[in-house]
């Protein structure tokens, strides 16, 4: 692989790096949000949207560097499309961390936990990912962990939704829950996108 790459363009490999380390500190609290019993929600509902906003500020970094580079280290769009499906990531852990307190849910069945504990394990795969992006020597052992990850994923959110219509019977705490899933389910795939990109970036420079 040959990036064309001036040294100081190498900032935008540690805003990607930068990125995917918020995105696992995000996990992480949502694990313990999901695994801790009598959790402060409200508190950890605070910390993960903190990590989101600072999510927010290095994604506004790439892209104003964006506006400003004369030569970036690989294609402009794919720099802005990665990014942006990082940041993804990061905004799905706080919606899910959201929801969790909006809707006041307070027991987590163990395709939940499960899954939460699967995002933590994406983040850090996609953080080592991108850490290979400037020389991506053992890039794929990465990027087929992440899909099979992801497919894991897409087995415990079908059991929680099997358990869900099965086990409860009050129809609003089912859509409230189901809206859980289903975010929880969107943070797995978007984690799947990054991989895409990534390994599409591979293969342009390859």
């Amino acid at each position: 692989m040959a990036f064309s790459l001036l040294p100081r363009e190498d900032e935008y490999f540690s805003l990607f790096s930068q990125i995917t380390g918020k995105i696992q500190d995000a996990a992480s609290i949502l694990v313990q949000m999901v695994s801790e019993e009598n959790a402060d929600f409200v508190a950890y509902a605070r910390q993960v949207k903190d990590v989101e906003h600072a999510c927010d500020e290095i994604t506004h970094r790439i892209t104003t560097k964006l506006n400003k580079s004369v030569i970036t280290p690989f294609d402009r769009e794919d720099i802005y499309t990665l990014a942006v499906a990082l940041d993804d990531v990061c905004d799905y852990i706080d919606a899910a961390a959201r929801a969790i307190r909006m809707y006041n849910i307070v027991e987590f069945s163990i395709p939940v936990q499960q899954m939460a504990r699967l995002i933590e394990t994406l983040a850090r795969e996609m953080n080592s990912a991108v850490l290979l992006l400037h020389k991506p020597n053992g890039m794929n052992a990465h990027i087929v962990e992440i899909h099979r990850l992801e497919n894991e994923a897409d087995e415990a959110y079908y059991r929680a939704i099997a358990e869900l219509f099965k086990d409860f019977t009050d129809p609003i705490y089912i859509i409230k829950l189901k809206e859980l899933y289903e975010i929880l389910e969107n943070a797995t795939d978007r984690c799947e996108s990054v991989a895409n990109i990534i390994e599409s970036i591979v293969l342009k420079h390859s």
